[in-house]
């Protein structure tokens, strides 16, 4: 295997350090908090300025978590201003790089393969990555943090990890320092694509580090997490095959179109169902936007965590692949009513529709009647252009206004937070 040298830049603290930015602010003295005030007290921060995270403010609390001691600034999110400073990073990335050579990871967060740079730059991989922040620092004021690594997994443990420890933000890892500086780090949480539940299930067998994996007998480690043991052993001796070439050019395959909801109250039975039929109209709107078709819809409904009661869950199966509202809303509506208890208040739901499939790809038969899923088809696509031009609360169905629903204010927000437009 030819020899690879990867860098993963995140974006210190990003929502917070764009608003501390554009308040003329330093990123890494002001106080400062992304929260929408008009949620409460129980909102999560969406982010925390490093200047808040070192008086042992954690990242993703809810405000009220926050001691009253401190003062700080709060900040409604501004969703489209964040994107904005992104898709700007973005462009000082491809002033260094080609396109293929990035894999962006999320909003905040990038991988680049820069193999074939250091030669053409003239620099170590440790230089590079201070040029490509210094360069981020100089055009947005956004300060960056840095992982290199020998592939894209210690990059990613560098910066998770290390980096975070670093007077420069860079930390770097080849397999060898990883096994000599984190085998036995803890917790195992802080190892990417550990999580709560594997650690609890490393530690029902004693494992408790990357060395107690790495040691461990793989029959065993094969019975509790199946395939996904493979990849758990691959990690813990500090070994990726993947390459950014690899991850671009992956194909899922199945697909599924996907919604959810966080209520901001407890919501009754009655309320909640009007939620579900918004979510599963929109839902409709997307498969058609994109040509898409499915059979199969799955339901969440979560009820308030003060119950600590089970959420219900349960799926149903149309008589044949479709978008058509006409069908899915009186499906998904029984299977709501089917499933949920009406004498528990709700305050999260999610819908899934499984098994999407390209339009073109459908078996006929000779039972069932097209004629109204086309009809409406064409009314949707009607919808869509619409929309498009004119913003998406331009058509809007009656129960969009009734008190419970939250369509017309969320289309206006992106990822279920204000635009900031």
């Amino acid at each position: 295997m030819n020899a690879h040298t990867y860098i993963c830049i995140d974006l210190k603290s990003f929502y917070a350090s764009v608003e501390c930015v554009e308040r003329g602010l330093d990123p890494m003295k002001a106080k400062l908090v992304v929260a929408d005030p008009e949620r409460g007290g129980g909102t999560i921060c969406l982010a925390v300025s490093p200047a808040l995270k070192a008086m042992g403010v954690k990242n993703r609390c809810r405000v009220f978590e926050i001691p009253q001691r401190i003062e700080y600034i709060k900040a409604t999110p501004r969703m489209q201003l964040y994107i904005n400073y992104s898709a700007a990073i973005y462009g000082i990335y491809l002033s260094f790089f080609a396109a293929e050579d990035i894999h962006v990871y999320s909003i905040d967060e990038a991988f680049i393969d820069v193999t074939n740079y250091l030669a053409m730059y003239k620099q170590t991989p440790k230089a590079l990555a201070q040029t490509v922040m210094a360069e981020i620092l100089r055009k947005t004021g956004v300060r960056a943090t840095c992982g290199i690594g020998t592939n894209l997994y210690l990059a990613k443990i560098a910066l998770d990890i290390v980096a975070k420890h670093a007077p420069d933000f860079i930390g770097e890892l080849t397999e060898e320092s990883y096994r000599e500086k984190l085998w036995d780090h803890k917790p195992l949480t802080d190892f990417w694509r550990i999580g709560p539940g594997i650690a609890a299930r490393l530690e029902r067998h004693g494992i408790r580090t990357m060395r107690g994996v790495a040691a461990a007998k793989e029959d065993v480690l094969y019975r509790e997490f199946g395939i996904d043991a493979e990849l758990l052993i691959d990690h813990a001796w500090g070994r990726e095959t993947a390459t950014i070439a690899d991850v671009k050019k992956y194909k899922s395959k199945s697909n599924s179109f996907s919604s959810g909801q966080v209520l901001m109250r407890d919501y009754s039975y009655d309320e909640a169902r009007v939620i579900v039929k918004e979510m599963m109209d929109l839902l409709c709107l997307r498969l058609v936007k994109h040509g898409m078709i499915t059979n199969s819809v799955s339901l969440y409904v979560g009820y308030t965590h003060t119950l600590n009661a089970p959420a219900a869950r349960g799926s149903t199966t149309l008589s044949h692949a479709t978008n058509a509202p006409n069908l899915m809303l009186p499906a998904v509506t029984a299977l709501y009513n089917r499933i949920t208890d009406p004498c528990y208040p709700i305050r999260r739901i999610n819908i899934c529709c499984n098994h999407v499939e390209p339009e073109g790809d459908i078996q006929l038969s000779m039972f069932d009647d097209y004629t109204q899923d086309e009809k409406e088809k064409d009314l949707q696509t009607a919808v869509l252009e619409i929309k498009d031009r004119y913003g998406r609360n331009a058509i809007l169905k009656g129960m969009n206004y009734t008190e419970a629903a939250t369509t017309r204010e969320r289309n206006m927000q992106i990822g279920g937070h204000k635009s900031g437009e």
